[in-house]
């Protein structure tokens, strides 16, 4: 989901495993359990709650309750807690972020601003290269021209770009891509199909850059998803009766 004045999106993933590998998130994450407790370890420590907001770019193992959790990854922000790895969110916080993982707009704007510190507005340049990215990571901008539409040296350019994004010019695009396939895996498109539309140069690519941003690989996300609709047709059911 877009911000309205950020180019940033936030966007919202479920996740239907119960363990994901060793994995350092490229944004800001902010883990909701469905059914129980969360729990992340890493050389950072080991943190538990029922909701967590997780640092990016730390490397780190997830552990499930039973049908998995939704994700939301806020895009464009730093972390602003000293804790080294995450910190479990209780109370208010907690229940904001369940309104934001069910898509609640306002819900949504008020977990960034409480959750991440926000660089300055990018400029309308910049933000505009962002959308462009975000919005069709096939067309895999180059470096010249980023330096073009910034209107300085690419050098220049690129760190200006890190600045604005927390992220390189590289690994933003390469983030991009994986949330455009994510998005096309969980509405049912073929993997293969995911990983051309996302820009990437074959399944074995996706695969390889899915398993170390998410910490699973898009087959064992598939089957994650298949498992939740199960679980969540039988509930029905048992309610119907």
């Amino acid at each position: 989901m877009a911000d309205p004045v950020s180019p940033f999106t936030s966007p919202i993933f479920p996740v239907g495993v119960r363990r994901l590998a060793a994995h350092p998130n490229p944004a800001l994450a902010v883990l909701v359990g469905r059914t129980g407790p969360v729990t992340v370890a890493g050389e950072g420590g080991r943190v538990t709650g029922d909701v967590l907001i997780v640092r990016p770019a730390i490397s780190h193992c997830v552990a499930f309750a039973e049908r998995g959790a939704d994700v939301i990854y806020l895009n464009g922000l730093d972390f602003r807690f000293s804790a080294p790895l995450a910190v479990a969110a209780t109370g208010a916080l907690a229940v904001l972020a369940a309104r934001a993982i069910g898509g609640e707009a306002d819900a949504i704007a008020e977990l960034r601003a409480r959750s991440g510190l926000a660089a300055a507005p990018p400029r309308t340049n910049m933000a505009a290269i962002v959308r462009a990215i975000q919005a069709d990571p096939m067309a895999r901008m180059s470096q010249t021209e980023l330096a073009r539409r910034l209107g300085m040296e690419r050098t220049q350019a690129l760190r200006r770009f890190k600045a604005a994004t927390g992220l390189t010019f590289r690994a933003f695009k390469l983030w991009s891509g994986l949330q455009h396939a994510a998005r096309q895996i969980e509405a049912g498109v073929l993997v293969r199909t995911a990983a051309m539309d996302a820009g990437f140069a074959d399944t074995a690519h996706l695969s390889r850059s899915f398993r170390a941003m998410f910490g699973l690989s898009p087959s064992a996300a598939i089957a994650g998803l298949g498992e939740r609709g199960a679980s969540l047709a039988g509930e029905g059911r048992r309610a119907s009766k």
